[in-house]
């Protein structure tokens, strides 16, 4: 079995193929690991959750914001906005098998025979692998009980900043969503900052990109993560694979080997009318 990591999707359904083309991907075989946002925004949402979904005893995936958004839309805790393509989900006679599928995928995952740890955003500077995947299953608890409408409802907010582990209720949900899903850049205590979608190079002063916070616990672990478009992939660090190529703002879709770190790439086919 060759594994295999993707990053943001984000429906861009065309370009995924084309990856797995490159590397002959057989999902009777092969497995592959998808890094969240997986669908919105991008041509072709329904081919793309459909594809995955057929192929889902092959794949190990995380929830992205984006898929958390979806999931909320669906269970009627939040309206559509202008810039989302998920109409053709929500309205297929398959939609409610893939929200039940969707709504069973963690926030994290770990294989420790590889080693690789995965999760949308990345691993929280203060956390370690092992706390990571308990606070990923907190969330998984409530995705998959009658809690989910409580959640999803209350999800949505920047509030608390900074993981305390004390934080309880909404508040403790909500942060460890947010970690997980829409981190970029922390405080010297390791808290968010939701502002800046920038590169390296023009972080604001007092804050660090999340993997080069000078008192990281996960300095030596393999971490493959999506959602910083803006990185280009570049994290200065040959243990940290950041997969958001931004494929949907027009630059590639990008496929890794896990096994040698090879990486592929699909540029965007051209969009009816372009």
């Amino acid at each position: 079995m060759t594994q295999y990591a993707v990053g943001d999707i984000q429906g861009c359904y065309a370009e995924l193929i084309d990856c797995l083309k490159q590397v002959n991907f057989n999902p009777d075989q092969d497995c592959l690991w998808v890094a969240g946002d997986m669908v919105n925004r991008g041509p072709d949402s329904l081919a793309t959750l459909a594809f995955l979904y057929e192929n889902r005893n092959s794949l190990r995936c995380v929830l992205g914001n984006h898929d958390l958004h979806l999931l909320a839309i669906y269970f009627g805790h939040r309206q559509a906005k202008s810039s989302d393509t998920l109409d053709q989900i929500l309205n297929h006679p398959d939609c409610d098998h893939w929200m039940a599928w969707l709504r069973q995928q963690p926030l994290c995952r770990y294989d420790p025979n590889n080693q690789y740890f995965m999760s949308h955003a990345g691993l929280p500077p203060q956390w370690s692998i092992k706390q990571a995947l308990s606070y990923s299953e907190e969330i998984a608890s409530v995705l998959n009980s009658e809690a989910i409408h409580a959640f999803l409802a209350s999800m949505y907010g920047n509030t608390p900043t900074h993981w305390q582990a004390d934080l309880t209720g909404d508040d403790r949900l909500r942060c460890i969503t947010n970690y997980f899903t829409r981190m970029r850049i922390c405080d010297i205590q390791g808290g968010l900052e939701f502002d800046y979608k920038g590169g390296l190079a023009d972080i604001p002063a007092g804050y660090y990109a999340w993997f080069k916070h000078p008192h990281r616990q996960s300095i030596s672990d393999k971490i493959i993560f999506g959602h910083w478009a803006s990185l280009g992939g570049y994290t200065d660090n040959d243990t940290l694979f950041g997969l958001d190529s931004a494929c949907v703002w027009g630059q590639h879709l990008t496929l890794m080997q896990l096994d040698n770190q090879q990486y592929f790439t699909a540029s965007p086919l051209p969009r009816p009318g372009q």
